[in-house]
């Protein structure tokens, strides 16, 4: 699996699953369409962060997915996952880069058009941009406007996924401006039918 066929990718945050099984919405949401999926756990101590990603790599591994741990190189080497994403406030791309070598995918977030030509001169092979539509699954996220994101698009050769508040309702507002595609977490786990969500997404972004 590469990136250019990556259209919904899926953020993990297993509160938003609501009770549901946690790797059973996974495995749906797999199933409706999602090519690629990062472990974002943030409350977890190490040894629980590291025990639940090779639960998610094996998922993700025998449906010959991507998997991608949020902010966590250590995690990410421990288990032999498909990437990193790092936050503007995690190591630094060029750091992680060093350490990963060509191995590893590294994502980057980016707010701006300068945080997203920095993280692509620094060696990141994709950028996630938001909040487009704010978020309940992130504190501190701040609102992106539509505007900035179009920028962040045209700034970049690498791919540009939006996230951020993203559901079956409003993704349509996000197609043909030159994203790879979007990344969703409550909008797909909180449904009740994750590979249903997915479905109609996919339906609704094309």
């Amino acid at each position: 699996m590469e990136l250019k066929d990556c259209k919904i990718y899926l953020i993990t945050d297993e509160k938003s699953c609501n009770g549901k099984d946690f790797y059973s919405c996974i495995e749906g949401a797999i199933e409706g369409g999602v090519k690629i999926v990062q472990l974002r756990e943030k409350n977890l101590f190490s040894k629980d962060f590291y025990e639940k990603a090779l639960k998610v790599k094996e998922i993700c591994k025998s449906h010959g997915m991507l998997f991608i741990i949020n902010d966590r190189l250590d995690i990410a080497q421990a288990v032999g996952a498909d990437g990193v994403h790092l936050g503007q406030s995690d190591i630094p791309i060029e750091v992680a880069r060093k350490i990963l070598k060509d191995k590893f995918l590294i994502g980057a977030t980016a707010r701006n058009v300068d945080e997203a030509i920095r993280a692509e001169l620094s060696g990141a092979d994709y950028i996630g941009s938001g909040a487009i539509f704010g978020t309940n699954t992130k504190d501190n996220a701040k609102k992106l406007e539509m505007a900035e994101l179009k920028k962040i698009v045209n700034s970049v050769k690498i791919p540009v996924f939006a996230i951020g508040g993203i559901n079956i309702n409003n993704v349509s507002i996000l197609k043909n401006i030159g994203l790879q595609g979007i990344c969703s977490v409550s909008g797909i786990l909180s449904e009740n039918n994750c590979k249903k969500a997915v479905e109609t997404m996919l339906k609704n972004f094309s």
